[in-house]
């Protein structure tokens, strides 16, 4: 049975406005609601809830998270939403390593493609 998906739709730009406000506690919680929809669109846990959190408040398991994002989750949300697959997991590695922020905002776009 498939488990419904969970709604998480926010722009892209409060994802950054309040990440940097928040100094990356927001992104704890972004990470932990963005784990939720990406394993409902994949049917099978791909980021696991530690993973996410630990992914908010440590450095090196924030680019795990978005290499997991990026290589497992979002070519299955592309196929889901009608969208062509382009690989971001080396974008999504680079701007989690030097600005995660816009990391998060390119996947909250995609994200948002769902709910269009």
């Amino acid at each position: 049975m498939q488990q419904p998906i969970p709604v998480f739709k926010n722009d892209p730009i409060i994802v950054l406005i309040l990440g940097f406000i928040t100094c990356g506690i927001y992104l704890i919680y972004w990470n932990i609601k963005t784990a939720q929809v990406l394993n409902a669109v994949a049917e099978k846990e791909i980021i696991s809830q530690p993973i996410a959190i630990f992914a908010g408040c440590c450095f090196p398991v924030n680019i795990y998270f978005y290499y997991l994002a990026g290589k497992d989750a979002l070519p299955i949300l592309a196929e889901k939403t009608n969208q062509p697959k382009n690989d971001q997991t080396v974008l999504l590695l680079i701007l989690g390593l030097v600005f995660p922020m816009v990391a998060a905002m390119i996947v909250q776009g995609e994200i948002n493609k769902l709910y269009n």
